[in-house]
């Protein structure tokens, strides 16, 4: 047996403390992961953290190893909510539109916005953008025209296409029958009054790879969503490894129509929303697993969000927060939100500090080097000392953002300051037909989360307080109409869909599927 001398002992410790703080050092100095898993009109109370009684055991477990946001804010619908994060800014200010984007819109989020992939594309980060986009169908709106480097998924929403094909109805309902006699409509004017997109009838789902269609989406593929963009981002994640990425996983999941994959379907006590919350949930496993295995959990950041409350018609639940989908009550707006960090982000801890969608910008390029933009207005904050523990409440001093808008389109809803929401203007009747004369009612939101209990009456000065910061709105974005401070939409003069209504595929958009079946 052959032994070591002190000076090759001390020679070989030498060596391995040496390789071992080179190790050190490579991990500390190297820039955090990012992934965002953007769910589209997941409810509140649609997975198990926040209440659910649809099993989502890996979602309990990014809970558990990660922090609840009780109080984080998208938007009411799902465009203005995804500009929102993309620009860090209210919707009003970056996508100035009065609802969503359809297909063969002539406008969506102007090239010239900066999104939070070029920030981070900026600061050497590989970007991918994997599932539904939604800002923007033409080729200057796609996310490789803004940031990122590869794109799969779908332009918009899974129920933007035809009946006939599956996206007007759930999978447990009969296809409606093609009606001969109905006008083949040019699909590039049909519906389009306000440049916004075609309502009806609106061309074939397409299946987008980079900036060109790779296939026809018809009722049994819509099926496959939720596995092709979870293999999608495994694969991405597996081949940039060793340098810092930024993932953006908007999947299609839990939008109308429903479509859990087979073997997903009747397994939830919910219907088919809560089947598709099991396949959603198996889906964040998937991801969160393979950074464990490839050891970048303790070096990334994953946020977990939905880009507007449930859709309560839909079978989503919001409780106990009022309201659906389409609405500034609480239900509406306020969305289930998970982050997780092991190491860096407090484990099984939850805050109910103001965040937002807006947030997420300034807060990832701080963490991973970015520069956010000085030449234009950014409403979003750095959150990092609510994500790091620092504040849990609305109402602490230290709290990075105190004061949020609810915006429905061009109109300015309601406020919240603290624990204080005060709605601007209500009106009884639906609305599309409100009835009897405007009043504002005033909620304590901790005290009252279900904004039951208007205590206007009672706390005049928070009724001044409000109402004096929605005054400070009107002179920026205004609070009825889109302001000065409304920044241009991107235009396109002549939009052409993927695939047009005869099943024709746009010249310069056809992948490598020549004939998409």
């Amino acid at each position: 047996m052959t032994m070591l001398t002190p000076f090759r002992l001390t020679l070989v410790a030498l060596l391995a403390f040496t390789a071992l703080a080179h190790a050190a050092s490579d991990s500390a100095a190297r820039k955090p992961n990012f992934i965002i898993i953007n769910i589209d009109d997941l409810g509140y109370a649609d997975i198990g953290p926040f209440g659910s009684t649809t099993s989502t055991p890996q979602l309990d477990r990014m809970a558990k190893e990660g922090m609840k946001l009780t109080s984080h804010y998208a938007a009411p619908v799902c465009s203005p909510s995804r500009a929102a994060l993309m620009t860090g800014c209210y919707p009003k200010r970056a996508l100035p539109i009065p609802h969503v984007l359809f297909p063969t819109a002539h406008v969506g989020l102007n090239p010239n916005e900066i999104t939070i992939a070029e920030v981070l594309k900026d600061a050497g980060y590989a970007t991918a953008c994997i599932g539904k986009w939604h800002l923007g169908d033409q080729k200057p709106f796609l996310p490789t025209s803004q940031g990122f480097d590869t794109y799969y998924g779908i332009p918009y929403s899974n129920d933007m296409g035809p009946a006939s094909e599956g996206a007007k109805s759930n999978p447990d309902k009969p296809l409606p029958a093609a009606n001969p006699n109905k006008p083949k409509a040019n699909a590039n004017a049909a519906g389009d009054a306000d440049g916004t997109g075609v309502r009806n009838p609106q061309p074939p789902l397409p299946l987008v790879e980079n900036d060109k269609a790779i296939a026809r989406l018809r009722a049994e593929d819509q099926f496959q969503f939720t596995k092709n963009y979870t293999e999608r981002a495994v694969k991405f994640i597996r081949e940039h490894q060793e340098k810092p990425f930024f993932i953006y996983l908007p999947h299609s999941a839990v939008h109308f129509p429903l479509y859990p994959s087979k073997e997903y379907m009747g397994k939830s006590p919910n219907g088919l929303l809560g089947d598709w919350a099991q396949e959603v949930d198996w889906s964040v496993g998937r991801v969160l697993d393979t950074l464990r295995e490839l050891k970048l959990d303790t070096n990334t950041l994953v946020i977990f969000t939905s880009d507007n409350g449930g859709s309560i018609p839909h079978g989503s639940n919001n409780k106990p927060l009022r309201g659906s989908k389409a609405s500034t009550w609480e239900g509406g707006i306020r969305v289930c939100t998970i982050a997780w960090w092991p190491g860096k982000i407090p484990a099984g801890t939850s805050s109910d500090s103001i965040t937002s969608m807006m947030d997420v910008l300034p807060t990832l390029a701080k963490l991973g080097g970015g520069k956010v933009p000085t030449d234009r207005k950014i409403d979003g904050v750095d959150i990092w000392p609510v994500l790091a523990g620092e504040v849990k409440d609305a109402n602490s001093d230290k709290a990075p953002r105190k004061v949020f808008y609810y915006f429905r389109g061009p109109v300015l809803e309601a406020v919240r300051s603290g624990n204080w929401k005060l709605h601007l203007a209500l009106r009884d009747g639906p609305p599309n037909k409100p009835t009897g004369a405007p009043r504002q009612e005033l909620f304590n939101l901790k005290e009252d989360i279900s904004e039951s209990k208007n205590v206007a009456g009672q706390h005049a000065d928070a009724v001044k307080e409000l109402t004096q910061l929605a005054e400070e709105m009107e002179k920026d974005l205004g609070n009825k109409q889109f302001g000065p401070a409304s920044r241009p939409l991107g235009r396109v003069e002549n939009p052409e869909p993927f695939i047009s209504l005869d099943g024709t595929v746009r010249a310069d958009a056809v992948g490598s599927q020549k004939n998409l079946p």
